[in-house]
């Protein structure tokens, strides 16, 4: 039987999801824990990858079993095998040809920044004291939606077939000395986000024009885009499913 499991993840002592050599990963920890659990090898697929540092409020991944596994005593059993930075929320079944990754219709990541220095949000939130004009950042985030092709943000010498994405939403909301970039896309490329983020900072500096925005993206050139800002800001909040309604 196929299963998926509906998890998050604080990303600080982890290099990405994806399983590496010599290296942490949340995959990596998720399939010893999973493997020391039901007494077989187990293989999960992920959603998607995300960075060294990043985190995830939702993420799916799916493995197969011979076991039956319907049931909340197995997403508890899981998580005391699992350390305090990974959370289980619930293991289900879905149709045998059910993919984690290639099912997935759209991926939402948030970016939290606060300007008044914070101790206790410090990892998971980039602090950046400078005023930001949000207006202007939010009229080139509108920007981003008349485009397919996002190479000019993409990791350089990246493993990819397309530099396409279709993205359906893109803006900033402020509340006192948070502020959050919300984004949403069909799939997203390496430091994707982050580049992005890190454009927009730019604008909402007055570094750059709004209206730049649209040569750096015929561009095609990582280079005339903005900086990467930090990885801990970053945040993977939602995957969906068409066969999925619940958000966890």
């Amino acid at each position: 039987m196929r299963y998926f499991i509906a998890f998050a993840y604080n990303g600080k002592n982890f290099h990405g999801f994806q399983s590496q050599p010599d290296a942490s990963s949340v995959q990596e920890t998720l399939e010893k824990a999973l493997t020391t659990l039901l007494r077989e090898p187990i293989a999960i697929v992920g959603a998607g990858r995300t960075d060294t540092g990043v985190h995830a409020k939702q993420m799916f991944a799916h493995f197969e079993t011979e076991l039956e596994l319907e049931s909340d005593y197995w997403s508890h059993k899981l998580n005391s095998f699992l350390p305090p930075s990974i959370v289980i929320y619930r293991i289900f079944s879905v149709h045998p040809d059910a993919h984690a990754r290639f099912d997935a219709t759209s991926r939402t990541y948030e970016y939290y920044i606060h300007t008044f220095k914070d101790a206790f949000i410090v990892d998971g939130s980039w602090y950046h004291s400078n005023p930001l004009d949000i207006q202007k950042m939010n009229e080139a985030s509108k920007i981003l939606l008349e485009y397919a092709d996002f190479e000019c943000f993409s990791k350089v010498h990246t493993d990819v077939n397309t530099f396409h994405c279709k993205i359906s939403e893109a803006y900033w909301t402020q509340s006192g000395n948070q502020l959050i970039f919300t984004i949403t896309a069909d799939r997203f490329l390496r430091n994707m986000v982050r580049a992005i983020v890190g454009t927009l900072i730019n604008i909402g500096l007055g570094r750059m024009e709004v209206s730049d925005l649209h040569t750096i993206i015929a561009s095609k050139d990582r280079g005339k885009a903005g900086f990467s800002v930090p990885a801990h800001g970053l945040y993977l909040v939602k995957v969906a499913y068409p066969f999925i309604k619940e958000s966890k």
